[in-house]
């Protein structure tokens, strides 16, 4: 939409030039209008029109003349623009052109999106560069919570949008199966079993408490028993080691369940074991040191990540000889390079800011462009019921988990809340609002819309009302309210909604669209009857519905929302 208005505004440009009113010269050879950039923008109000552009403002100082000049002479050509869409055009403070479109012009948007189908939204900007999205990655030793929750919502979404701008996306979660915190999970387990086999043991201080573990245990007794529990050392002396994998896998387990029901599928899951089997942990360090940054102190390897703007360098081989999870993560991100991905994406908790310097030192170190790596962060999540806080735990070693609040609002609810602010700022995420078939719910109010224009289809559909699959211009024409307008002109930005989306990397801005466009479409709705007594008008109505809902569906579809046809 913004590039019909940059090409109104070039060719008014282009005439200024040629008539000399205009000195500055373009660069030789070069399309288009380069001497300034040409930023058009949407006003906030609607006083100041449909678009404003700066160039003038831009111009100025290197015509050497007021820019209120230079608008003045832009704002002549581009009322007279050949395209006949400009109703007029105006210069406003300092020197800023606003451009007023006739209403045919939104007309035209409105077919366009229509005929487009379920490709309207659709873009080619990624022009299928190859984009990798970790996100989750959760250590399995506990269930996911709702903090894991708001990452994964965001992350999926975040996929879907790059494939609607043109990218080709793999979502991957990398699975932190080694190291301490699995060995504390193995001996948790491996002590409750114990205690369900009726003999005594000492729990490990720094164990994971939590429900899950003894339901765990349970698992591994229903499957292995106790063996011979007359004799203690059958039951005492099965390895942690052995627990640690059947932890494991049960805790993989629900977390896809967990995930599967959130609508998330991802395309990889990488073990952080199997880069240590297939030796590519020692490989980076290997290299790294051929590059001459690792060195020996303290009895430990370390990374000289202090040489790449990290405020400490990082140990990689601690003194009893075992590996950081510093050293598996470099060598995953290593990895992700080797697989030849245009872009690579981490969706990580607000806790992990500290990590994001170290982990840019190792795209330095092998002379990698860092740019390439984009880091989301996402903030805490808080629980509400009805305003009021809700305790995070309700047994000790626990948590409020993502199953939980999908158990008590649904799905749909649960990704939509966590997607309706920006993700790096705190939310609050209200329990009963969340629940309530009421306007002032969002993800009720946006799915609403959609079910309210399926309601109404039927309803056509049942006085006899058989819409065309293609509009004609004549009858789009009868779209004459302002409110109507409106519609048009809020559906007409989607594709650039999408657009920033994706370049920008925040989900959120499909959520406030969606609000926005369903806060325009119900008052519209509760003022004016869609099916009339005039065919022409119920058709032109209908058509705009059908836009509606269609943009609804698909936005909501790229939060990974459903789009009821009856609430």
């Amino acid at each position: 939409m913004t590039r019909a208005i940059r090409d109104i505004i070039r060719r008014a440009l282009d005439a200024a030039a040629k008539d000399g009113e205009i000195k500055t010269e373009r660069p030789a050879g070069k399309a288009g209008w380069l001497a300034v950039p040409i930023i058009v923008e949407r006003p906030k109000k609607e006083e100041f029109g449909d678009f404003s552009t700066n160039a003038a403002m831009l111009l100025a100082p290197l015509e050497g003349r007021p820019a209120r000049e230079i608008a003045d002479a832009l704002a002549r050509r581009i009322a007279a623009d050949p395209s006949k869409n400009v109703s007029r055009c105006e210069v406003a403070g300092p020197g800023f052109i606003n451009v007023f479109l006739e209403k045919s012009w939104w007309h035209e948007r409105l077919k366009e999106m229509l005929e487009k189908g379920t490709g309207y939204g659709d873009t080619d900007i990624g022009a299928g560069k190859r984009v990798q999205v970790e996100f989750v990655s959760a250590n399995p030793t506990g269930p996911l919570h709702i903090g894991h929750g708001r990452g994964a919502a965001v992350g999926d979404s975040l996929a879907n949008i790059l494939k609607a701008a043109g990218f080709e996306v793999t979502k991957e979660y990398y699975i932190n199966d080694v190291g301490r915190q699995m060995q504390t999970l193995g001996e948790s387990v491996r002590a409750r079993y114990i205690e369900l086999c009726g003999l005594e043991t000492r729990f490990p201080e720094d164990g994971y408490k939590g429900e899950y573990v003894k339901e765990i245990a349970r698992d591994y007794l229903e499957r292995h028993g106790c063996g011979m529990t007359n004799q203690p050392s059958s039951t005492a002396n099965r390895s942690a080691g052995e627990f640690q994998e059947f932890a494991r896998g049960i805790m993989l387990e629900r977390i896809k369940k967990d995930l599967a029901d959130f609508g998330v599928e991802f395309d990889v899951w990488k073990s952080e074991k199997a880069l240590y089997e297939s030796g590519l942990v020692g490989d980076t360090i290997e290299e790294l040191k051929k590059r001459g940054h690792v060195y020996e102190g303290e009895g430990a390897v370390w990374f000289r990540t202090t040489a790449f703007k990290d405020d400490k360098d990082r140990v990689l081989v601690k003194a009893d000889g075992q590996m950081t999870y510093f050293a598996s993560d470099i060598a995953y991100h290593r990895e992700k390079v080797k697989r030849g991905f245009d872009r690579i994406v981490n969706v990580w908790g607000a806790d992990h800011h500290g990590y994001e310097a170290r982990v840019r030192a190792l795209f330095k170190a092998f002379g990698h462009d860092e740019r390439m790596l984009k880091i989301i962060f996402i903030q805490l999540v808080a629980l509400l019921r009805g305003g009021a806080p809700v305790a995070m735990g309700k047994r000790e070693g626990e948590f409020v988990t993502l199953r939980e609040v999908m158990d008590e609002v649904g799905k749909d609810a649960t990704r939509f809340f966590f997607l309706m602010r920006k993700s790096d700022a705190h939310l609050d995420f209200d329990l009963e609002l969340a629940k309530r078939q009421a306007p002032e719910n969002p993800v009720y109010y946006v799915q609403y819309c959609h079910a309210r224009i399926m309601s109404i289809t039927a309803f056509a559909g049942e006085k006899g009302v058989s819409l065309p699959q293609s509009p004609d211009m004549e009858v789009l024409e009868k779209l004459e309210l302002k409110e109507e307008t409106d519609i048009i002109k809020h559906l007409a930005a989607f594709e650039e909604v999408v657009e920033k989306s994706a370049v920008e990397m925040e989900p959120h801005r499909i959520t406030f669209y969606l609000t926005e466009l369903a806060g325009l479409f119900h008052p519209y709705y509760n003022r004016n009857r869609v099916v009339t007594d005039d065919t022409e008008t119920t058709f032109a109505r209908l058509f705009l519905c059908r836009a509606v809902a269609g943009v609804t569906r698909k936005g909501l579809g790229l939060l990974g929302v459903g789009a009821p046809v009856t609430m």
